[in-house]
């Protein structure tokens, strides 16, 4: 394991043993020298060490990117040309996808197969990003007069990126692509847990040729770094994906320069399960939809609506299922669910945990760490079901963000709809069930951005990605994402250029 460490973190710009953070350009330690340990969730041992970056750090990311913008070459550069670097970096993390993705279950906990299908998902939505660069992004008007009107999309210029520890490449990917291929200079801030496969990523950044101070990966606190991106004056664009708390923090930041804003934040999110739905198909996505990646999704379906004539078997084979889900070390092929990414992350679902047996919800299964040598280093909790919940239980509130599932019942259409918005959050929602009419119906009038019907949690690089209320704002993916990098302007042409006589001349 050691060997296989070692391999991994070679390809990392290192100093002295600590990994470095990526600015204007040239990979460098933090301005006083400081560096953060990063630990394997499913171990506790100590992996890397890597640059902590100071406000001074923050401020030369963002200097290096605005010269890029404003005074490099960048913020003239051509669509074509743009499009041509996007598309080596997703061949080049193709081809390195096998490193990246041990790299990421090293540092992140998930187990590979859901690592390798996340490198392969971030290739392709920069593959999907330099496709759009190219094509067209405009309008034009017919209007009185002898005159042409037409819109033109043009890049925001400067943007600060906060991407959070439970996607760490693929995250990178949605902030970054769209913003690049609009034209965009960017400052990356990782996870503090899960910088790795970030700055793994700068290398490969370098390796296509992108012009110095164009991708900036800034290490370092949320509190520190993350909050200085999202004050500057000289950051034109924030993008944030996390909790909803930070990103109220966010916005009040912002607000020194009114910089654009784009916020994915959290989510309580329902899967209504009706009594006609496929039995089978239904259990397995209610299983998926709240134990991948250990639950730790925004877009989890963590609130479970079954209908009542339904629910006792339905209840019966989840956790049947659910027992026999393999929880381990994500390198080892047989484990199909990974660790919390930290112990104080652990701690604080555990507290959720015990908050649902205290408000008096049932414990159908879970709830404990993993059993042997593997639970007592490993930040692992089994999958977790309740049940006999009610809607103001906190359990099914707010958001857990773990392998904790808790069931509610419904008696008809119209108490399935009022059950899933019964929450502050508005990200995802699904319907299970054989009869379409009431699958659309039901979706219509679920207020969340992204929904499905008989399946939980594919996401593409095509459509758009965001929620309600306050689960954030404006979308990511799609032509919504790239067009959330951009400004939109309006230029009118006079094809008839004599005198307007508006006054007179005397």
């Amino acid at each position: 394991m050691l060997t296989m460490q070692e391999d991994l973190l070679a390809d990392l710009r290192r100093e002295n043993g600590v990994a470095l953070m990526f600015v204007d350009g040239e990979f460098g330690p933090a301005s006083d020298g400081a560096a953060r340990e990063i630990v394997n969730p499913a171990n506790g041992e100590v992996i890397a060490r890597v640059a902590e970056g100071t406000i001074a750090d923050a401020d030369r990311a963002i200097a290096a990117a605005h010269a890029a913008f404003y005074k490099g070459p960048w913020g003239d550069s051509l669509a074509q040309d743009r499009a041509k670097l996007l598309n080596a970096l997703a061949a080049t993390i193709d081809e390195h996808a096998g490193e990246l993705s041990q790299l990421e279950t090293l540092n992140n906990g998930k187990p590979l197969r859901e690592t390798e299908y996340d490198m392969a998902d971030a290739a392709n939505c920069f593959r999907y990003y330099a496709g759009l660069a190219t094509k067209p992004h405009g309008q034009t008007f017919e209007v009185p007069a002898a005159s042409q009107s037409f819109t033109v999309r043009e890049p925001i210029g400067v943007c600060g990126q906060i991407i959070p520890w439970n996607y760490p490449l693929l995250m990178a990917a949605w902030k970054l692509a769209p913003a690049l291929a609009a034209g965009n200079a960017c400052i990356l801030k990782p996870s503090e847990l899960t910088p790795l496969t970030a700055l793994r990523l700068a290398t490969l950044i370098v390796d296509v040729g992108f012009p110095k101070g164009v991708v900036n990966i800034l290490t370092g606190a949320g509190p520190v770094v993350g909050h200085a991106l999202a004050a500057s004056a000289l950051v034109d664009k924030i993008a944030f994906t996390g909790g909803t708390k930070t990103g109220r923090s966010i916005m009040q930041a912002a607000t020194g320069n009114l910089k654009k804003i784009s916020l994915e934040l959290g989510g309580k999110s329902p899967n209504v399960v009706f009594a006609d739905a496929d039995f089978d198909t239904a259990i397995d996505y209610a299983l998926f939809g709240i134990y991948a990646n250990s639950g730790q999704v925004c877009s989890a379906g963590s609130r479970l609506l079954v209908q009542d004539s339904l629910h006792d078997r339905f209840v019966k084979r989840l956790v049947e299922r659910a027992n026999k889900i393999v929880v381990g070390d994500g390198f080892d092929p047989k484990t199909e669910m990974g660790p919390l990414v930290s112990r104080a992350h652990q701690e604080k679902v555990e507290s959720y945990i015990k908050t649902g047996i205290a408000e008096g919800a049932k414990l159908e299964c879970g709830g404990t760490r993993l059993e042997g040598d593997l639970g007592k280093r490993g930040n692992f909790i089994v999958p977790t079901i309740f049940s006999h919940t009610t809607p103001k239980m906190r359990i099914v509130q707010e958001e857990i963000f773990g392998p904790v599932l808790v069931v509610q019942t419904f008696a008809d259409e119209a108490e399935a709809i009022a059950l899933a918005n019964d929450t502050i959050y508005g990200l995802a929602g699904a319907v299970f069930t054989n009869d379409i009419a009431k699958a659309h119906r039901v979706i219509r009038k679920m207020r969340a951005g992204i929904t499905w019907i008989n399946t939980y949690h594919p996401t593409y690089n095509e459509a758009p990605w965001g929620g309600y209320k306050q689960s954030g704002i404006g979308r990511e993916l799609g032509t919504y994402g790239y067009d959330a990098y951009t400004e939109v302007k309006q230029i009118n042409v006079n094809l008839a250029v004599e005198p307007s006589g508006w006054f007179a001349d005397r």
